[in-house]
Protein backbone atom coordinates (compact mmCIF):
# COMPACT_ATOMS: atom_id res chain seq x y z
CA UNK A 1 0.00 0.00 0.00
CA UNK A 2 1.31 3.06 -0.66
CA UNK A 3 2.21 6.04 1.43
CA UNK A 4 -0.37 8.69 0.03
CA UNK A 5 -3.25 5.70 0.41
CA UNK A 6 -2.45 4.86 4.29
CA UNK A 7 -2.87 9.08 4.58
CA UNK A 8 -5.86 8.72 3.14
CA UNK A 9 -7.32 6.01 4.96
CA UNK A 10 -5.60 7.10 8.36
CA UNK A 11 -8.21 10.32 7.44
CA UNK A 12 -11.23 8.30 6.83
CA UNK A 13 -10.68 6.61 9.79
CA UNK A 14 -10.34 9.60 11.77
CA UNK A 15 -13.03 11.15 10.68
CA UNK A 16 -15.55 7.88 11.68
CA UNK A 17 -13.86 8.07 15.15
CA UNK A 18 -11.45 5.46 15.27
CA UNK A 19 -10.27 4.28 18.10
CA UNK A 20 -12.91 5.44 20.11
CA UNK A 21 -12.45 2.93 22.38
CA UNK A 22 -8.85 2.88 22.59
CA UNK A 23 -5.54 1.58 20.21
CA UNK A 24 -6.84 -0.57 17.59
CA UNK A 25 -5.89 -4.04 17.47
CA UNK A 26 -7.18 -5.39 14.35
CA UNK A 27 -5.61 -5.70 10.68
CA UNK A 28 -4.89 -1.88 10.49
CA UNK A 29 -1.99 0.40 12.01
CA UNK A 30 -2.70 2.33 15.05
CA UNK A 31 -1.04 5.30 13.16
CA UNK A 32 1.49 6.51 10.39
CA UNK A 33 4.30 8.32 10.60
CA UNK A 34 7.76 9.04 8.64
CA UNK A 35 11.50 8.79 10.17
CA UNK A 36 13.30 11.63 10.82
CA UNK A 37 16.53 12.23 13.06
CA UNK A 38 18.62 14.99 14.37
CA UNK A 39 20.95 16.69 11.56
CA UNK A 40 23.90 18.44 12.20
CA UNK A 41 25.78 21.37 9.45
CA UNK A 42 29.34 21.39 10.68
CA UNK A 43 30.30 24.54 9.56
CA UNK A 44 34.19 26.45 9.25
CA UNK A 45 35.36 28.38 12.46
CA UNK A 46 38.03 30.26 10.41
CA UNK A 47 38.79 31.45 6.80
CA UNK A 48 41.68 30.03 4.20
CA UNK A 49 41.98 27.36 1.76
CA UNK A 50 41.38 23.74 2.26
CA UNK A 51 43.95 21.71 2.32
CA UNK A 52 42.59 18.74 2.74
CA UNK A 53 38.96 17.23 3.53
CA UNK A 54 37.91 13.79 3.93
CA UNK A 55 34.05 13.56 4.57
CA UNK A 56 32.46 12.55 1.59
CA UNK A 57 28.36 11.86 1.31
CA UNK A 58 27.72 8.22 3.10
CA UNK A 59 31.38 8.22 5.46
CA UNK A 60 30.34 7.08 8.88
CA UNK A 61 32.46 9.44 11.22
CA UNK A 62 33.79 9.02 14.84
CA UNK A 63 33.46 11.68 17.39
CA UNK A 64 36.29 14.19 17.35
CA UNK A 65 37.59 12.73 14.41
CA UNK A 66 40.08 15.49 12.43
CA UNK A 67 38.27 15.40 9.32
CA UNK A 68 40.10 18.50 7.53
CA UNK A 69 42.41 20.86 8.14
CA UNK A 70 41.98 24.85 6.93
CA UNK A 71 45.60 26.44 5.90
CA UNK A 72 47.39 28.30 8.66
CA UNK A 73 50.12 30.03 7.07
CA UNK A 74 49.64 33.17 7.83
CA UNK A 75 48.39 32.51 10.86
CA UNK A 76 51.78 30.90 11.40
CA UNK A 77 53.64 34.19 10.21
CA UNK A 78 51.60 35.96 12.67
CA UNK A 79 52.65 34.28 15.71
CA UNK A 80 55.78 33.93 15.16
CA UNK A 81 56.04 37.49 14.62
CA UNK A 82 53.96 38.18 18.35
CA UNK A 83 56.41 35.95 19.63
CA UNK A 84 59.50 38.14 18.79
CA UNK A 85 57.34 40.76 19.63
CA UNK A 86 56.75 39.62 23.27
CA UNK A 87 60.26 38.51 23.86
CA UNK A 88 61.52 42.08 23.06
CA UNK A 89 59.05 43.62 25.47
CA UNK A 90 60.32 41.30 28.12
CA UNK A 91 64.10 42.47 27.38
CA UNK A 92 62.62 45.99 28.01
CA UNK A 93 61.30 44.78 31.42
CA UNK A 94 63.90 43.01 32.51
CA UNK A 95 66.26 46.05 31.37
CA UNK A 96 63.73 48.77 33.23
CA UNK A 97 64.02 46.45 36.50
CA UNK A 98 68.11 46.53 36.12
CA UNK A 99 67.67 50.22 35.56
CA UNK A 100 65.59 50.63 38.79
CA UNK A 101 68.05 48.86 41.22
CA UNK A 102 70.55 50.69 39.94
CA UNK A 103 68.97 53.95 40.67
CA UNK A 104 67.62 52.89 43.59
CA UNK A 105 71.46 52.08 45.01
CA UNK A 106 72.46 55.42 43.18
CA UNK A 107 69.36 57.34 45.64
CA UNK A 108 70.55 56.26 49.18
CA UNK A 109 73.91 57.42 48.52
CA UNK A 110 72.41 60.43 47.08
CA UNK A 111 69.84 60.68 50.15
CA UNK A 112 73.20 60.22 52.39
CA UNK A 113 74.93 62.86 50.54
CA UNK A 114 72.00 65.03 50.98
CA UNK A 115 71.55 64.66 54.48
CA UNK A 116 74.77 65.44 55.35
CA UNK A 117 75.25 68.59 52.86
CA UNK A 118 72.09 69.53 55.35
CA UNK A 119 73.99 69.09 58.47
CA UNK A 120 76.80 71.30 57.12
CA UNK A 121 74.77 73.95 56.02
CA UNK A 122 73.42 74.14 59.31
CA UNK A 123 76.61 74.24 60.78
CA UNK A 124 77.43 76.75 58.28
CA UNK A 125 80.10 74.75 56.53
CA UNK A 126 78.14 74.01 53.44
CA UNK A 127 77.24 76.73 51.47
CA UNK A 128 72.79 77.27 50.11
CA UNK A 129 74.21 76.45 46.78
CA UNK A 130 75.97 72.86 47.79
CA UNK A 131 72.81 72.06 49.62
CA UNK A 132 70.69 73.13 46.43
CA UNK A 133 72.61 70.67 44.37
CA UNK A 134 72.40 67.99 47.02
CA UNK A 135 68.67 67.92 46.80
CA UNK A 136 68.44 68.38 43.35
CA UNK A 137 70.97 65.13 42.69
CA UNK A 138 68.36 63.05 45.36
CA UNK A 139 64.84 64.11 44.02
CA UNK A 140 66.28 63.17 40.23
CA UNK A 141 67.11 60.18 40.65
CA UNK A 142 63.67 59.79 42.59
CA UNK A 143 62.22 60.95 39.53
CA UNK A 144 64.41 58.28 37.34
CA UNK A 145 63.34 55.67 39.66
CA UNK A 146 59.40 56.74 38.76
CA UNK A 147 59.94 57.06 34.70
CA UNK A 148 62.05 53.23 34.66
CA UNK A 149 59.09 52.04 36.64
CA UNK A 150 56.57 53.18 34.06
CA UNK A 151 58.85 51.64 31.49
CA UNK A 152 58.85 48.82 33.62
CA UNK A 153 55.09 48.92 33.59
CA UNK A 154 54.50 49.52 30.16
CA UNK A 155 56.92 46.76 28.93
CA UNK A 156 54.90 44.16 31.53
CA UNK A 157 51.22 45.54 29.15
CA UNK A 158 53.06 44.87 26.46
CA UNK A 159 54.06 41.30 27.47
CA UNK A 160 50.47 40.61 28.53
CA UNK A 161 49.35 42.15 25.28
CA UNK A 162 51.22 39.80 22.70
CA UNK A 163 50.66 36.99 25.02
CA UNK A 164 47.00 37.85 24.86
CA UNK A 165 47.38 37.70 20.60
CA UNK A 166 49.05 34.79 20.55
CA UNK A 167 46.27 32.61 22.58
CA UNK A 168 44.54 34.08 19.95
CA UNK A 169 46.30 32.87 17.34
CA UNK A 170 46.35 29.66 19.13
CA UNK A 171 42.61 29.45 19.47
CA UNK A 172 42.39 30.53 15.62
CA UNK A 173 45.30 27.35 14.35
CA UNK A 174 43.13 25.13 16.93
CA UNK A 175 40.05 25.75 15.00
CA UNK A 176 41.88 25.44 11.77
CA UNK A 177 41.70 21.69 12.18
CA UNK A 178 38.27 20.37 10.97
CA UNK A 179 36.68 18.27 14.13
CA UNK A 180 33.49 16.11 13.88
CA UNK A 181 31.30 16.64 16.72
CA UNK A 182 29.78 13.97 16.97
CA UNK A 183 29.70 10.01 15.88
CA UNK A 184 27.40 9.57 12.44
CA UNK A 185 26.87 9.59 8.83
CA UNK A 186 27.94 12.08 6.79
CA UNK A 187 24.44 12.72 4.62
CA UNK A 188 25.83 15.80 2.49
CA UNK A 189 29.67 16.98 1.87
CA UNK A 190 29.32 20.88 0.70
CA UNK A 191 33.25 21.63 -0.40
CA UNK A 192 36.22 19.67 -1.66
CA UNK A 193 40.11 20.20 -0.76
CA UNK A 194 41.49 23.24 -1.99
CA UNK A 195 38.34 25.41 -1.96
CA UNK A 196 38.57 28.86 -0.29
CA UNK A 197 36.28 28.73 2.72
CA UNK A 198 34.98 30.95 4.88
CA UNK A 199 34.33 31.92 8.61
CA UNK A 200 30.44 29.82 9.37
CA UNK A 201 30.12 28.09 5.61
CA UNK A 202 28.84 24.98 5.56
CA UNK A 203 30.69 22.33 5.18
CA UNK A 204 28.81 19.00 5.55
CA UNK A 205 25.88 17.57 7.07
CA UNK A 206 26.04 14.76 9.67
CA UNK A 207 23.28 12.39 11.33
CA UNK A 208 23.14 9.48 13.66
CA UNK A 209 21.63 6.73 11.70
CA UNK A 210 22.04 3.86 14.25
CA UNK A 211 18.61 4.55 15.55
CA UNK A 212 16.10 6.65 13.94
CA UNK A 213 12.86 8.65 15.39
CA UNK A 214 9.11 8.20 14.09
CA UNK A 215 6.91 11.15 14.33
CA UNK A 216 3.53 9.77 13.87
CA UNK A 217 0.10 11.46 15.14
CA UNK A 218 -2.96 9.67 17.71
CA UNK A 219 -6.29 11.07 18.31
CA UNK A 220 -7.23 11.83 21.24
CA UNK A 221 -8.88 8.88 22.09
CA UNK A 222 -5.78 6.74 21.29
CA UNK A 223 -3.61 9.01 23.82
CA UNK A 224 -5.03 7.48 26.62
CA UNK A 225 -3.62 4.27 25.72
CA UNK A 226 -0.19 5.22 25.09
CA UNK A 227 2.68 6.18 27.65
CA UNK A 228 6.46 7.43 27.21
CA UNK A 229 8.40 3.93 27.13
CA UNK A 230 5.48 2.01 25.56
CA UNK A 231 7.20 -0.19 22.90
CA UNK A 232 5.61 -0.20 19.39
CA UNK A 233 5.91 -2.44 16.35
CA UNK A 234 7.06 -0.87 13.92
CA UNK A 235 6.62 -1.85 9.44
CA UNK A 236 8.44 -0.31 6.59
CA UNK A 237 8.36 -1.41 3.02
CA UNK A 238 11.82 -2.98 2.52
CA UNK A 239 12.99 -4.51 -0.81
CA UNK A 240 10.73 -7.07 -2.13
CA UNK A 241 8.74 -7.28 1.14
CA UNK A 242 7.86 -5.70 4.46
CA UNK A 243 10.18 -5.90 8.25
CA UNK A 244 8.51 -4.86 11.44
CA UNK A 245 10.91 -3.64 13.93
CA UNK A 246 10.20 -2.96 18.04
CA UNK A 247 10.67 0.60 18.84
CA UNK A 248 9.97 2.88 22.06
CA UNK A 249 7.88 5.80 22.49
CA UNK A 250 10.18 8.65 23.49
CA UNK A 251 7.89 11.69 23.39
CA UNK A 252 4.28 12.78 23.57
CA UNK A 253 2.86 16.40 22.75
CA UNK A 254 1.43 17.95 25.36
CA UNK A 255 -0.42 19.99 23.16
CA UNK A 256 -2.61 18.98 20.31
CA UNK A 257 -2.95 20.37 16.39
CA UNK A 258 -4.51 19.98 13.08
CA UNK A 259 -4.35 16.54 11.06
CA UNK A 260 -0.91 17.06 9.17
CA UNK A 261 -1.08 18.12 6.04
CA UNK A 262 0.31 14.99 4.19
CA UNK A 263 -2.89 13.24 5.64
CA UNK A 264 -5.61 16.39 5.71
CA UNK A 265 -8.93 16.39 4.01
CA UNK A 266 -11.38 18.65 3.35
CA UNK A 267 -13.44 17.51 5.92
CA UNK A 268 -10.52 16.66 8.33
CA UNK A 269 -9.48 20.10 9.41
CA UNK A 270 -11.20 20.20 12.31
CA UNK A 271 -9.96 17.08 13.77
CA UNK A 272 -7.00 17.56 16.09
CA UNK A 273 -4.01 15.18 16.94
CA UNK A 274 -1.00 14.49 18.71
CA UNK A 275 2.42 13.96 17.27
CA UNK A 276 4.26 11.31 19.54
CA UNK A 277 8.25 10.00 18.67
CA UNK A 278 9.84 6.38 18.65
CA UNK A 279 12.88 5.69 18.63
CA UNK A 280 13.39 2.69 16.37
CA UNK A 281 16.72 0.84 16.03
CA UNK A 282 18.48 1.19 12.58
CA UNK A 283 21.82 -0.63 12.92
CA UNK A 284 21.21 -2.10 9.62
CA UNK A 285 20.61 1.04 8.02
CA UNK A 286 17.22 -0.29 6.52
CA UNK A 287 15.46 2.85 7.83
CA UNK A 288 15.89 6.18 6.01
CA UNK A 289 14.94 9.61 6.65
CA UNK A 290 11.60 10.44 5.12
CA UNK A 291 10.59 6.66 4.94
CA UNK A 292 6.98 6.31 5.42
CA UNK A 293 6.05 3.18 8.35
CA UNK A 294 3.27 1.67 9.65
CA UNK A 295 2.75 1.98 13.94
CA UNK A 296 0.97 -0.73 16.44
CA UNK A 297 1.12 -0.04 19.79
CA UNK A 298 1.54 -2.98 22.58
CA UNK A 299 -1.35 -3.17 24.29
CA UNK A 300 -1.14 -2.54 28.41
CA UNK A 301 2.42 -1.49 27.77
CA UNK A 302 4.13 1.29 29.55
CA UNK A 303 1.79 1.08 32.48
Amino acid sequence: MRFTDRCIQYGLLLGLGFASTGCHRGGDPDAYGNFETTEVVVSSETAGPLLWFSPTDGVRLDSAAVVGVVDTGQLALQRHQLVAQRAANDSRATEAASNIEVLASQREIAERGYLRTQRLHQQQAATAQQLDQAERDYRTLGDQIEAARAKREAARQDISSSAAQIAQLDDRIRRSRISNPREGTVLTSYVKPGEFVQVGQPLYKLATLDSMELRAYVTEPQLSQIKVGQSAEVTVDAGHGRTTRVGRVTWIASEAEFTPTPVQTRDERADLVYALKIMVPNHDRILKIGMPADVRFAAGAGR
